[in-house]
């Protein structure tokens, strides 16, 4: 499912026009730099846990050596922040239904 295909789910759940949707879908989960309220809470640091579905994070990643596949050589790998998802229990239960 993409972000379109949920705008017309949701518009078919809500009293919403499918344009009113789409406009809700991309408020949450929109990427681009100061958009997305998901985006804009993990760019701050902050979770964001939705109750019974999970939780957005982010998690860091230190420095460390690492090697090249191709050739064996020692290759220094960077450290990072990258956004991570735990899904909550009842998620979890519903899925291994």
């Amino acid at each position: 499912m993409n972000k379109t295909e949920m705008a017309k789910k949701l518009a078919g759940k809500t009293d919403l026009s499918q344009a009113k949707a789409q406009e809700v879908v991309e408020a949450i989960f929109d990427t681009a730099p100061g958009k997305g309220i998901i985006a804009v809470e993990l760019d701050a640091g902050r979770e964001v846990s939705i109750a019974g579905f999970g939780k957005f994070e982010t998690k860091f990643r230190s420095a460390r050596a690492g090697r090249n596949p191709a050739t064996g050589a020692t290759i220094q790998i960077a450290a990072k922040t990258y956004p991570a998802f735990k899904a909550s229990k009842g998620l979890k239960d519903r899925v291994a239904e």
